[in-house]
């Protein structure tokens, strides 16, 4: 891929789902970043004949990692945490694939984690304690008790969420030791980058997911139906940044296969073709692409250092009636028609509730709602409203019929970019992650796995 990619850290405190996947990913980083390695010639003959046979049995559920054991158990345990975050829509078939792609993710936590020890770096019970009673704080804020209960229902533990914690906690402390103090950015490449995001005012930029799986010329068809499989697991629900966490073979799989904001000209061109006529929400792919393939998910859009209407702050009331059990559709249909022609006839928020009284609607005022945070329909309706107009009636014959009448609108500022502090903590960001995916790619290859 040539696409410039930037994974964060992944701070412990998102919600327990997001959590839960995040760590899946969190050692689990691309080969092809950092410091390259010094590398001999691997010399594979065109014609390659297979000695022996992978006994298909064999399902190789554990490991011991220089002398440490992942179990069984606590793989079955990481992967209750994936099929709850994806709401249990994991095909049986994909099962086994899971399975093996969490190991490989728990191996690389137990690196992490001995690495941590050999520097005599401690990473403390109670540090852990208050990660894991944060987390259920937010998750459960009216009884933090309840994450336990959650994390066994669902088939997990807390060990294996603590656990968890523990390798993110010892990661970030190597990479505060051994990468940042090493991390350097000037202030004439901040000054340059700023200048070309300036440039490119106005221009659209794309807010991109990808999930990127590696081929080569002999291994094409067989990933190429994997990432079928992928893309019709997402299109049944599973969730896109889960798959990437599990799946991706990108740097991005950290943050859930997100690219963040980009130009399309960013992009490989194959790519960049495939995104260009997209919506936000929808996907697209396996895309074929130098090196592999790659599936697409827009998440939104936006003009570069320009005020998007969608982040106006909306004053609504909404004004809604019901519809008694048994009401047929003509009967809906003419009551929604004169329910539309009395609020209109309002004349404006000021008189709409006296208004409503006299058909029996209720009226509800809310005056801090994004107009992004509406649905597509509802925001390109209201944003072309005046004040005191209404949306037109929306709704089913169960959930009777609602209004939504503009009060107030409070317009964005055009945005000024990044300041120069945020933009020189975004560039040694980058630099601090791809020198972890070296230090990462140097545990692996030093280390000693016996499969079981």
């Amino acid at each position: 891929m040539t696409v410039t990619r930037v994974s964060r850290l992944a701070p412990l405190g998102r919600s327990i789902l997001a959590l839960t996947i995040a760590a899946l990913g969190a050692g689990a980083v691309a080969q092809d970043a950092g410091e390259p390695a010094p590398r001999g010639t691997i010399s594979i003959p065109e014609n390659v004949t297979i000695f022996g046979k992978n006994d298909p049995n064999n399902r190789r559920a554990t490991a011991i990692v220089n002398g440490d054991i992942i179990t069984g158990t606590e793989v079955d345990e990481r992967v209750a945490l994936v099929v709850a975050a994806n709401q249990g829509k994991i095909q049986p078939e994909e099962m086994e694939r899971l399975r093996l792609q969490i190991l490989r993710n728990l191996i690389d936590e137990t690196l992490q984690i001995q690495e941590a020890k050999a520097q005599e770096l401690e990473v403390k019970n109670a540090e852990v304690d208050q990660s894991f009673a944060r987390l259920s704080q937010q998750n459960f804020p009216q009884n933090p008790k309840a994450m336990e209960g959650y994390l066994k229902r669902i088939g997990s533990s807390v060990d294996s969420l603590k656990r968890q914690i523990r390798g993110e906690l010892a990661w970030n402390m190597l990479l505060r030791r051994n990468v940042h103090p090493f991390v350097n950015v000037s202030e004439e490449e901040v000054k340059e980058a700023m200048e070309r995001l300036k440039a490119a005012k106005g221009t659209e930029e794309y807010h991109i997911g990808e999930i990127f799986l590696a081929a080569t010329p002999e291994t094409q068809a067989p990933v190429y139906e994997n990432a079928k499989k992928i893309v019709e697991q997402i299109k049944q629900g599973a969730s896109f940044s889960a798959m990437a966490r599990t799946y991706s073979e990108a740097s991005t799989k950290s943050v859930g296969g997100d690219l963040g904001w980009i130009r399309l000209a960013q992009l490989p061109t194959e790519l960049a073709g495939a995104a260009q006529g997209l919506q936000p929400g929808q996907l697209v792919g396996p895309v074929q692409i130098p090196g592999g393939f790659s599936i697409l998910v827009l998440i939104d859009k936006r003009a570069v250092l320009t005020a998007d209407p969608r982040d106006a702050m909306l004053s609504l009331k909404q004004i809604s009636i019901d519809f008694p059990a048994g009401t047929s559709e003509a009967d809906a249909t003419k009551r929604a028609a004169d329910f539309a022609t009395a609020i209109k006839g309002a004349k404006g928020c000021g008189n709409v509730g006296e208004v409503a009284k006299t058909i029996g609607a209720q009226v509800v005022e809310n005056d801090q709602v994004k107009a992004r945070d509406l649905p597509g329909p509802l925001q390109e309706s209201l944003l072309k409203l005046s004040l005191g107009e209404t949306t037109p009636p929306f709704g089913s014959i169960q959930e009777g019929v609602r209004m939504l009448m503009l009060c107030g609108r409070d317009d964005p500022q055009v945005d000024s970019g990044p300041k120069f502090e945020d933009m020189m903590s975004q560039m040694e960001d980058d630099r601090v992650n791809k020198r972890a995916q070296a230090y990462m790619r140097d545990l692996r290859r030093d280390a000693v796995i016996e499969y079981n």
